[in-house]
């Protein structure tokens, strides 16, 4: 290991150890910090994903339609997968070593001074690497919620909200109206912001005054086409004088479809012509998300779905492609709603062999687990680690249908890194 290299991960032992002081919502931390930076933020351009589910695919699609466009684009998303610059991504490439630890040491001074919290200054980071990289357009996921993120500080050109489900009630609210008014926060009036939610909480978002194109009732879209290759959809008007697309996308499903629909009608709402938008869309790429692999001989499909409407959509996927039932290896957070994710995919498993990243301090133990998934009749087993339960579901005859790998980013990202032998971080992750 490099001098260099020794250094960036001290930085990084730091950023990851402020992790324990938990998550703080409000803008007072992170305005202050950005204006320590020299408000970086606002050297360039920027659009606002916040949602339940899908809002990295839709952020990862318009950043690639954009840069199919012409423009030099940043992708900002979180959490990461298996390394920490996978959350700052500039034209689809993750950051180097060397300018991350260089906008570290600037911004970790800062952060001390204004007692940042881990995502106010990974935020920070974003903003900072964009700025000194020229880049024309920054779409940033937002983190939890909308109102009080850190990412809300940032002053959008449009804004997306993918849809609302039960998730992080603790902090947002026990109901979907209470959920749709945060995570309306990212909204700005007279400014044009696109949605997928359901059609009674329009009027919850309404309230913002923002120029809102609402799917199912200012464009709707039909799936044409759905391999593990990608998803082929047709997306059409209802409101406004614009032509029909056929578009493509390596997204999976009805879900992947509309994540894909989202992110079209948002970048023509930025002015980007059909072709860049149609060319971008084919070139997503949105590892861990419905990411098909192939590797030790055997098909494998892993999913990050961390709450029951992934779950759902999981499952809704996994009929469509004809591929129940599966063998999963499946794991979760212990703060999630592991019993009604587990109702919900039960249906559709063979068998079941439960795990926990190894390195995830939330990630619920197989004891915890089994209970569930004995409720619903399916064969259990357990495995100690990712790479224990990747051995234990590939053993024996290979699986006709892929080996699906779902319940937790922080597990698909130690998975990915072993299927591909890749390696992750061997660091613990609450973030």
């Amino acid at each position: 290991m490099s001098r260099e290299e020794m250094t960036l991960e001290r930085q990084l032992d730091w950023l990851y150890g402020i992790q324990r002081f938990g998550v703080r919502p409000g803008l007072e931390r992170i305005e202050a910090l950005l204006a320590r930076l020299g408000h970086p933020e606002r050297r360039f351009r920027s659009v606002l994903v916040g949602g339940t589910n899908g809002k990295g695919s839709v952020a990862a699609s318009l950043a690639s339609v954009l840069q199919a466009a012409g423009h030099s684009t940043g992708l900002f998303t979180s959490p990461h997968l298996t390394h920490f610059a996978e959350r700052f991504r500039i034209d689809g490439e993750p950051v180097a070593g060397s300018e991350l630890l260089t906008a570290l040491e600037e911004v970790r001074p800062h952060a001390e001074a204004v007692e940042a919290t881990f995502f106010e200054v990974v935020t920070a980071l974003g903003c900072l690497l964009f700025a000194r990289a020229g880049v024309n357009w920054a779409v940033m996921e937002v983190g939890l919620g909308g109102r009080l993120d850190a990412t809300n500080t940032l002053s959008p050109e449009l804004s997306v909200i993918t849809n609302v489900g039960l998730d992080h009630t603790e902090i947002l609210g026990d109901t979907l109206d209470a959920i749709a008014g945060e995570k309306a926060g990212i909204l700005r009036p007279g400014r044009p912001a696109v949605t997928g939610v359901a059609p009674s909480l329009w009027p919850v978002l309404e309230q913002k005054g923002a120029d809102l194109w609402a799917l199912g009732r200012d464009f709707v879209f039909e799936v044409e086409s759905l391999k593990l290759t990608g998803t082929a959809l047709r997306l059409h008007w209802l409101q406004h004088d614009l032509p029909a697309l056929t578009l493509r996308t390596p997204l999976l499903g009805a879900h992947g479809a509309s994540n894909a629909a989202l992110a079209a009608a948002a970048a023509l709402r930025l002015g980007v012509g059909s072709e860049a938008v149609q060319r971008g869309l084919i070139a997503t790429r949105w590892p861990g998300r419905l990411e098909y692999l192939e590797a030790r001989g055997q098909g494998w499909l892993l999913d990050g779905a961390h709450n029951p409407d992934g779950a759902q959509a999981l499952a809704d996927t996994l009929g469509t492609l004809g591929l129940r039932p599966v063998r999963l290896v499946f794991g979760a957070s212990a703060d999630k709603a592991v019993t009604e994710m587990v109702q919900i995919l039960g249906p559709v498993a063979s068998d079941v062999v439960l795990t926990q990243a190894r390195w995830s301090p939330r990630a619920a133990d197989q004891a915890q687990l089994r209970p569930a998934w004995e409720a619903q009749g399916v064969p259990v087993r357990e495995a100690a680690s990712p790479a224990e339960a990747l051995a234990l579901a590939a053993a024996g005859t290979k699986q006709a249908a892929p080996i699906v790998v779902c319940g937790s980013l922080y597990l698909i990202g130690e998975v990915r890194g072993l299927l591909l032998e890749e390696g992750a971080e061997a660091r613990e992750r609450w973030q």
